[in-house]
């Protein structure tokens, strides 16, 4: 049997398993992410050799100079009748490895996620502005930001174009005209995806990540211009991931881009995918800041350690903390107090919460 046979043997079954990704390392067994968990694959070790043989194999032309120079690729691939894969092949002390990431040709809708459409949904109706999907890899941002393309594809005429790498779902045009551009293969980078883009006509723009300072000014510039970009960035929470904002430019320029980056933003998403109570799979739990004018003078006056409580008090408009969302999660039985506990920022809080005590600006209110 050729490696290709074995790997893609070795896909099929993580599919047909629900497996989210798929671990390929020399010299041992696969494993498999199964909700969440790895969990080994009963088969013969895979040799470095065929580790490599099988990289060289299956990444694009276009990619091969990438591996060889810097011994580490990203790239897509797909088997007939199996489906499309995100792969990053990759050294480690010498020895190659693989990880790859089942991608569903068909993009999510905020219903097959476990998620609530009425922030996301109005959150997908803004003309214009920054709207950032924040969280750790494998946290699920690339399938909500994919169902929030979905959203607008299905119910406005709109011309979205993504910047993406490497491109993980494929949409069919419904009401809007989508244009998917991969990083390698389509455009050499971000940064010349995102100055190309201004003459594209676009309304919508999806940028795969936030790398850099070129980037983030051009997503800037193009949502004070009218356009609504969406961007990935990671950060474990809405503060981090403002704050981060800034680090992409000196301290003598951050002052002046407070009230920048307040105007532009409409919403700071933050996402951790926890295991489900019942039928397995993982939900989505989230924090997320929806821009007002107290949580603008906040960013402008840079008082960031002042957006948790903004969002605490900000429910009304779409606003929640981790703690909000995972008291929400266990009392619809969705997932275990223990998973709550100890994914909470603020554990002691999250308990008295479950136990019917809340602090207000009054005092206790239970």
């Amino acid at each position: 049997m050729s490696v290709l046979e074995t790997i893609h043997g070795l896909l099929a079954l993580a599919v047909e398993n629900g497996a989210s990704d798929i671990h390929i390392k020399s010299n041992k067994p696969a494993f498999l992410r199964m909700s969440g968990r790895l969990e080994s694959v009963e088969m013969e070790p895979i040799s470095p050799k065929e580790v490599k043989e099988f990289i060289e194999q299956s990444v694009p032309e276009e990619f091969y100079h990438t591996w060889t120079e810097n011994r580490q690729v990203d790239y897509s691939y797909r088997v007939d009748g199996v489906g499309r894969f995100r792969v990053n092949g990759f050294l480690q002390r010498g020895l190659p490895s693989v990880v790859m990431r089942h991608v569903n040709d068909h993009p999510p809708t905020f219903k097959s996620l476990n998620i609530d459409a009425g922030t996301l949904g109005t959150l997908c109706e803004q003309k214009d502005g920054i709207i950032l999907l924040c969280g750790s890899t494998g946290s699920g941002k690339s399938s909500t930001l994919a169902a929030m393309i979905n959203h607008i594809n299905h119910n406005f005429d709109k011309h979205i174009v993504t910047l993406e790498d490497p491109i993980e779902y494929t949409y069919t045009d419904v009401k809007s005209i989508i244009n998917q551009r991969e990083i390698g293969i389509d455009c050499p980078s971000f940064t010349q995806g995102m100055r190309a883009v201004l003459r594209q006509d676009p309304d919508v723009i999806l940028v795969g990540e936030m790398r850099d300072k070129d980037t983030f000014e051009t997503a800037l510039q193009a949502s004070e211009t009218g356009h609504l970009v969406f961007g990935t960035l990671h950060a474990s929470n809405a503060q981090q991931a403002i704050q981060r904002l800034f680090e992409f430019f000196p301290e003598e320029r951050r002052i002046a881009l407070q009230r920048q980056v307040a105007g532009a933003l409409r919403a700071a998403i933050t996402q951790k995918l926890l295991p489900a109570l019942e039928g397995g799979g993982r939900v989505p739990v989230s924090e997320t800041l929806v821009l007002d004018s107290l949580s603008r003078k906040v960013i402008t006056e840079g008082n960031f350690e002042k957006i948790e409580a903004v969002m605490e008090s900000n429910e009304d408009n779409g606003s929640k903390t981790f703690n909000q969302d995972l008291y929400r999660l266990v009392k619809n039985g969705m997932i275990s107090k223990q998973d709550a506990m100890s994914n909470s920022p603020n554990p002691r809080q999250l308990e008295m919460n479950l136990k019917g005590i809340f602090l207000s600006s009054g005092g206790i209110v239970q």
